[in-house]
């Protein structure tokens, strides 16, 4: 594996310079290439950890295994900066690693996104608005604004990361909610969600699911029964893992 610490893909006046660490596997290529985007609800999180129920590089390590190549990328919280901020951070890093796809020998052509919590509405809605992404992972994922409670909170984390109560920001919620950006060109989606999430429910994947089926795009669903957040819970992480990674890899071959 080739591996690349702190490429800089963004220099945004005001604010860090926004990096990405890039592992390719060896041989010639060209690889598809996965973007990985961390959770922590738009206020904290690292782009070089996993979750805690995770074990440290499995992710990264499955894909490269597969011969796949991962991006993992900053972007700014939304203490920083608010929504479409973190999407346009995203849609960045996908442009910097299509213009440099042949300096690190990925096919621009074969994109896909993957993240969890936070980043899984981030890998949803970047698969749902870029144009070039060939597939989407996202494991519990927030899809829906206005299907959450405490609408009228400004404290919340989606009330953070659109800058203020949903309720009173009704058509910035809507922008920000993958589901109203739902079209039959959505590429395929593997939505992977714990059944007892008590963070962002069930049924956030499960309506982005129905939406994606109604509009005739691919979506396969896979509830993880009895599992909290970030599969607290769930004795079979490296199963999940594993589908995730072959459904990519079947989507971007």
């Amino acid at each position: 594996m080739h591996e690349k610490k702190d490429l800089t893909y963004a220099q945004i006046p005001g604010f860090r310079p926004l990096l990405l660490d890039l592992r390719v596997p060896l041989g010639d290529g060209p690889f598809p290439v996965v973007v990985w985007i961390h959770g922590g609800a738009f206020l904290f999180g690292d782009r070089r950890f996993l979750p805690d129920t995770v074990p440290p590089g499995a992710v990264f390590d499955a894909l490269v295994e597969a011969g796949i190549a991962v991006a993992t990328i900053d972007y700014r919280f939304s203490g920083e900066a608010v929504f479409p901020a973190q999407l346009d951070d995203v849609k960045a890093a996908l442009a910097y690693l299509r213009d440099t796809a042949e300096e690190h020998h990925l096919d621009a052509d074969r994109i896909g996104t993957w993240g969890e919590s936070a980043g899984g509405h981030l890998a949803a809605l970047a698969g749902l608005t870029d144009g070039g992404i060939a597939a989407v992972v996202a494991w519990y994922p927030l899809t829906d604004l206005s299907a959450m409670e405490d609408l009228h909170d400004a404290e919340t984390p989606m009330a953070k990361l659109i800058g203020g109560p949903p309720a009173e920001l009704p058509a910035l919620a809507a922008q920000a909610s993958p589901v109203t950006h739902v079209t039959a060109a959505a590429p395929p989606f593997l939505l992977v969600h714990g059944t007892a999430d008590e963070a962002l429910p069930l049924s956030q994947s499960e309506v982005l699911h129905e939406r994606l089926l109604a509009a005739g795009a691919s979506s396969t669903f896979l509830p993880v029964e009895g599992a909290d957040h970030i599969f607290e819970g769930h004795d079979d992480i490296a199963g999940l893992i594993a589908a995730s990674v072959a459904f990519l890899a079947k989507a971007l071959r």
